[in-house]
């Protein structure tokens, strides 16, 4: 039988290879560590100021301090964040909220007269509009915090805008959305041509019963011209 017995040179190339790639593994795993370290640092700290952080943040905050540590391809993966929040005992919580009932009654009672009202008309000239407050400077109202630590926030920021929003039932047409605001010529404004929004202002950024008839009246003149 043939015994092949190969050079001792290459014995040893083979050996400090191997020995170099355990110490990269190792050296990517004590660094993936300090990594989490840095992290579980950063959320402290972003809590101790009621800085609400969602796991977008967390996994672009890993990243960058991935990065920082000269850590290749490290992506900051769904997988990767799942196993850090449970290493590190982080939780998704609520910082705040408030919830209220309707009664059931009058709701089903509005939906008796509603299907009354709509039954002579198709979908596509059946519109729905909703105002909404657009608090552009608050934070989110819920956070990746420590399992043992309570969920307080901060004072959220006051300033907003007033949106009305308009479709029609089978979504086929949107309106032009109403935008309220403070400011009478916002600076932002400066240079702008055309604009996806009609923009109204009065000192509360609020509807006010003028401007929706006058939002209503336009949007009458608009469909007599379709007719």
């Amino acid at each position: 039988m043939n015994t092949c017995v190969a050079p001792a040179g290459m014995m040893i190339d083979d050996h400090l290879e191997r020995a170099r790639i355990d110490a990269e593994v190792f050296s990517n795993r004590s660094l993936l560590r300090l990594t989490e370290e840095c992290l579980v640092q950063w959320v402290r700290q972003c809590r101790g100021q009621n800085v609400p952080v969602s796991g977008l943040l967390l996994k672009e905050k890993a990243k960058s301090f991935a990065k920082e540590l000269g850590i290749p391809f490290f992506s900051a993966s769904d997988g990767w964040l799942t196993n850090f929040k449970k290493r590190n005992g982080i939780v998704f919580k609520k910082i705040c909220g408030e919830s209220s009932s309707v009664d059931n009654n009058v709701c089903s009672e509005w939906h008796c007269k509603l299907s009354t009202l709509l039954k002579n008309y198709e979908p596509r000239n059946v519109f729905n509009t909703d105002e909404t407050a657009l608090f552009f400077k608050c934070l989110p109202d819920k956070t990746f915090t420590f399992k043992e630590e309570k969920c307080h926030g901060g004072k959220h920021s006051k300033d907003r805008l007033t949106i009305l929003l308009a479709v029609n039932m089978d979504g086929s047409e949107k309106l032009t959305p109403l935008l309220i605001g403070k400011a009478a010529k916002p600076r932002c404004f400066n240079g702008i041509r055309s604009f996806p929004i009609t923009y109204r202002s009065n000192k509360k950024a609020w509807m006010t019963t003028e401007l929706f008839n006058e939002w209503l009246f336009s949007l009458n003149e608009d469909m007599k011209k379709q007719e």
